[in-house]
């Protein structure tokens, strides 16, 4: 297995810790509280707002975007829009979770308007929604992956091809998760082999990490901040998995929570599963 260079990824986590980046996190009302206190346990500090009327004075003030299509409605379409051209204006690096892209025309539409608008600098999403992005047959489940589209060993190298096909085609770095992770910039992919099953029991995950995603995009480029994000919540899903035991979701989720508030780079290091592909 060919490796990126691990002990420069688990910088990204101290680099959040020592800057303290804020992050604002246009995400949606089922997982808001969640993403808070993600952003805040891995060292960053988050700011939710979706009021049009101030979207863009607060991030102006931001050092990164987040924009989750959640719970969209159309004054929060209108927010997002506001919000991402003043992120564009600024460089300011902007994650884009499409969730959901695909089971609605509004939805797909709007992932759709706002890839096109530019500035979106790394897209988070599973399988579905990124075929549904790049105009692939895809099938929904609501808003989860269905499990025809699911990476697995078997079909891995065909999954990274279309990764680095997308990236290419957006701009933007593309990190499609699931059991396997698979991220990539257009030139080069990785596969994160971090994560366990108990993280699709509990609402929100993915949210969590695109949250997440926008701390670590604002101390390191998009590849770098979407290869650490990525492997430090697998990482943090195993070591929850490991101390719930058995013990239920709600447990595992205050554990997962723990475990990324808590994360240390030797444990990173130790316990980081990547895999350059290309």
């Amino acid at each position: 297995m060919t490796m990126p260079d691990i002990t420069q990824l688990a910088t990204v986590l101290s680099s959040i810790r020592e800057k303290t980046p804020l992050v604002h996190c246009m995400t949606n009302y089922v997982t808001v509280n969640d993403c808070a206190n993600v952003v805040l346990g891995v060292g960053a500090s988050p700011i939710m707002s979706d009021e049009v009327e101030e979207v863009a004075e607060i991030t102006s003030l931001c050092n990164a975007l987040v924009l989750n299509i959640g719970t969209l409605h159309k004054a929060s379409i209108a927010a997002d829009k506001v919000a991402l051209e003043q992120a564009a204006e600024l460089s300011h690096p902007v994650v884009l979770d499409p969730v959901g892209a695909g089971a609605s025309v509004l939805r797909t539409q709007t992932a759709l308007e706002l890839l096109e608008m530019g500035g979106i600098t790394l897209i988070r999403g599973n399988m579905s929604e990124i075929k549904t992005l790049a105009g692939k047959s895809a099938h929904t489940r609501g808003v989860d992956v269905d499990p025809s589209d699911q990476t697995t060993q078997e079909n891995l190298a065909i999954q990274a091809s279309f990764a680095c096909d997308c990236a290419a085609s957006f701009g933007a770095v593309v990190a499609i998760t699931g059991a396997i992770d698979v991220i990539s910039d257009g030139v080069h992919t990785y596969a994160v082999h971090n994560g366990c099953a108990e993280m699709g029991t509990i609402t929100g995950t993915g949210c969590m990490l695109s949250a997440f995603l926008g701390a670590c995009a604002a101390v390191a480029t998009p590849l770098e901040a979407a290869l650490a994000g990525v492997t430090v919540m697998g990482i943090a899903g195993e070591i929850a998995s490991e101390r719930t035991q058995g013990a239920g979701n709600g447990t595992f989720r205050m554990y997962l929570l723990d475990a990324l508030s808590t994360m240390t780079l030797e444990t990173f290091v130790e316990r980081a599963r990547i895999e350059q592909l290309s």
